[in-house]
């Protein structure tokens, strides 16, 4: 019988990439992203485990739309293995007093109130199904440990998705939930483009970040998905060697 999973963001990037690994590894995978069609490319991509991809579309910062999914969910599979808390979204660099109300609220919607009420119903389904627990991996990013320059509502937001993981984590112990974090630095992705042409360092200097090739993410991510319940993986961080992260600013 083939595990559940439901990857958020799906649709592109590390959403997509990670969906496909899971798919390469005979999982059953619930691809949910706000567009359809842009959700049945990714499944198109997976050759001959298209079959396995499920098309769900949901816009997750609507608690509504999040609870229809996990209903849906629960209906079709009756349970769920491995959810990849994946879906997020960025400003444009923008010092704190630029930032706008609707912008923050925004961003806030998505990468903090989607993830949680992802989260919430993924760890009530888990709670509740037999055999009881599962995985939940939430994407956080180099930002929840230190900062970029102009980037404080989506800082704010990172470092709010690792409370999160620490918090699901503990709660999910008596569960047989597994509860992680996977933080990533620089991958080449559309999301990326502009950090290889130069982007605001701590400095005030404009410079060019090295990126890491995807499959170094989902090779991290599938790492993280193969073990069993008995051992997590809290936090982990996968990174280009060279990205100015360590060391001074």
């Amino acid at each position: 019988m083939r595990k559940i999973a439901l990857v958020t963001g799906a649709s592109s990037g590390i959403g997509q990439a990670c969906a496909l690994g899971l798919l390469r590894e005979d999982w059953q995978v619930v691809l949910v992203g706000r567009r359809a069609d842009a959700l049945q490319q990714t499944a198109e991509q997976a050759g001959p485990h298209a079959a396995q991809a499920i098309v769900m579309p949901a816009d997750v910062s609507n608690e509504a739309q999040v609870k229809a999914l996990f209903d849906q969910v629960r209906e079709r599979f009756g349970r769920l293995d491995l959810l990849f808390n994946n879906a997020g979204i960025s400003l444009p660099t923008t010092l704190p007093g630029d930032v706008s109300g609707d912008d923050w609220r925004k961003m806030v919607d998505v990468n903090l109130n989607g993830a949680f009420y992802c989260l919430s119903h993924a760890f009530k389904l888990m709670q509740e199904q037999s055999p009881q627990g599962g995985r939940i991996i939430n994407n956080g990013s180099i930002s929840a440990h230190v900062p970029r320059y102009g980037s404080i509502a989506y800082t704010a937001t990172k470092h709010a998705v690792s409370g999160l993981t620490r918090a699901a984590s503990l709660d999910g112990r008596a569960f047989g939930i597994a509860v992680g974090q996977i933080d990533i630095g620089n991958v080449a992705s559309d999301m990326t483009e502009r950090m290889a042409k130069g982007v605001a360092q701590a400095d005030g200097s404009i410079k060019a970040e090295p990126r890491m090739h995807m499959s170094s993410v989902v090779d991290t991510f599938m790492t993280m998905s193969r073990l069993p319940l008995s051992a997590n993986i809290l936090f982990t961080t996968v990174m280009a060697t060279n990205m100015p992260y360590v060391g001074r600013g």
